[in-house]
């Protein structure tokens, strides 16, 4: 503890602008990579930057409630994959008939394809039983576990690596695969590997899964659905567009 905890304060401003542009390119060129994946090796250096950028994130309380589990083994990643294969035939089947065809055609060849996964995890104790931010809503610390994932998906884009999260598989066996704890909180399986092709929009919205939501039907004002009254419009968006949103 110090007596002056000012001195630690140090100026700060805006980036400047090509650096703003390369934060906002991150943020809007960032794919849920499914299949595009290179073979090759991720070197060490770049994964430990990865795991620098995921471990900066904030977390409620200063909790860093996360775990990297690192799987490279062809072995373990077929045993996950098949675990997910299982979980993803039940999943199909939740669809309308319909959308089943559709469901089918997506690629989800990450676990296999990808040369690294890494199994993001919560531990709920390790900041104690009564958490500074954690205590009228216990689900702070898998929130902030979710910033870790974030900034290293940003990281990693920025690096020329695509990541894939992958959601479809029951927890329990995963566990049992991974020798993860009861108590642990399975929070992003991640894909990772080199690319050098990735979709100009989200794939899910190019094969027409899905579209983009129009932002100010999802902007309130003061109270749940009083929406601003001057939207922006879509000249002053195109103004404000960065390269390669």
């Amino acid at each position: 503890m110090h007596d002056d905890p000012n001195e630690f304060l140090v100026r700060t401003a805006a980036f400047v602008d090509e650096d703003k542009d390369a934060v906002y390119r991150a943020i809007h060129t960032r794919r849920d990579v499914r299949d595009q994946f290179l073979p090759d090796p991720l070197p060490d250096a770049l994964v430990r930057r990865l795991l620098g950028a995921a471990h900066a994130a904030p977390s409620v309380g200063f909790m860093q409630p996360w775990n990297f589990l690192l799987i490279r083994s062809p072995e373990t990643r077929v045993a996950v994959w098949e675990a997910f294969a299982r979980a993803n035939a039940e999943a199909e089947q939740m669809f309308p008939e319909e959308r089943r065809g559709t469901y089918r055609a997506l690629k989800l060849e990450g676990i296999r394809k990808a040369p690294l996964n890494i199994c993001v995890t919560c531990d709920p104790d390790r900041a104690g039983p009564v958490v500074l931010g954690r205590t009228h809503d216990p689900r702070m610390d898998a929130f902030s576990t979710v910033c870790a994932i974030q900034n290293l998906w940003l990281a990693a884009r920025a690096e020329g690596v695509g990541l894939g999260w992958v959601s479809i598989f029951h927890e329990a066996e995963l566990k049992v695969i991974l020798g993860i704890p009861d108590r642990v909180q399975i929070i992003g399986y991640l894909c990772l590997g080199f690319v050098d092709e990735l979709y100009s929009a989200p794939e899910l919205e190019v094969k027409g899964w899905r579209q983009r939501l129009a932002l100010d039907d999802l902007i309130f004002e003061e109270h749940w659905g009083d929406q601003a009254t001057e939207p922006v419009t879509p000249e002053a968006a195109a103004d404000q567009a960065l390269p390669g949103s």
